[in-house]
């Protein structure tokens, strides 16, 4: 059992180790960092994930995080609107960004379709999107969702509900292998699997 010479300390430690991937150790040697630097800078440092954590907002179109209602993305008239990625997460649109392969505009369910885990479509922005499509132009639904289990049965779902509209539902390509996610997947890859992306009923014959 850790002993601290300060509550204050062990506070802190107890705080920091709550965050992903972050032992007692770590936490430790964090706090003890803090400790060395200027109080404004460490005054600065926790602003601004205060000011994160109260000020960020989901874009209204997209469900991207943003400073503002509408985020850049779908804001940017120079972005091809009538073609959405849908991706499971924020840090799914950061990595297909970093390919500068898409042109359009995203769509992000915040999370997808897992039984085992008690996610069904209903916890996801799934209807959000349906309503995006049905509302008209758009052209085409590209799915980049992982290549795993739960990342094929949402796209089957999704390609189900959205097979009623005049819109061309397309995946990447295989060039992500099967059970990766996109945000450990690395650009070039990621990026040649977007340009190379195949409709989606193409791949249903192949299972």
């Amino acid at each position: 059992m850790n002993t601290y010479p300060s509550r204050l300390l062990e506070n802190a430690v107890i705080e920091l180790s709550r965050l992903p991937g972050i032992g007692r150790k770590t936490a430790l040697r964090l706090a003890l960092h803090f400790l060395k630097k200027d109080l404004a800078e460490v005054e600065s440092f926790g602003d601004a994930i205060v000011k994160m954590r109260r000020e960020i907002v989901f874009c209204e179109k997209c469900y991207n995080i943003s400073d503002t209602p509408i985020c850049p993305i779908c804001a940017n008239s120079n972005r091809e609107n009538g073609v959405i990625c849908v991706v499971e997460s924020v840090r799914d649109v950061m990595a297909v960004e970093n390919t500068a392969q898409m042109k359009g505009v995203y769509h992000v369910l915040g999370g997808i379709i897992s039984p085992i885990e008690g996610i069904g479509p209903q916890d996801l922005t799934i209807e959000q999107l349906i309503q995006r499509v049905a509302a008209g132009n758009i052209t085409e639904v590209m799915l980049a969702l992982p290549t795993t289990i739960e990342g094929d049965t949402t796209n089957f779902y999704l390609f189900k509900r959205l097979s009623p509209f005049p819109v061309q539902v397309t995946t990447i390509a295989r060039g992500v292998s099967i059970g990766d996610e996109l945000e450990y997947t690395d650009e070039v890859t990621l990026g040649r699997s977007i340009l190379n992306r195949t409709p989606y009923e193409s791949t249903m014959s192949r299972k």
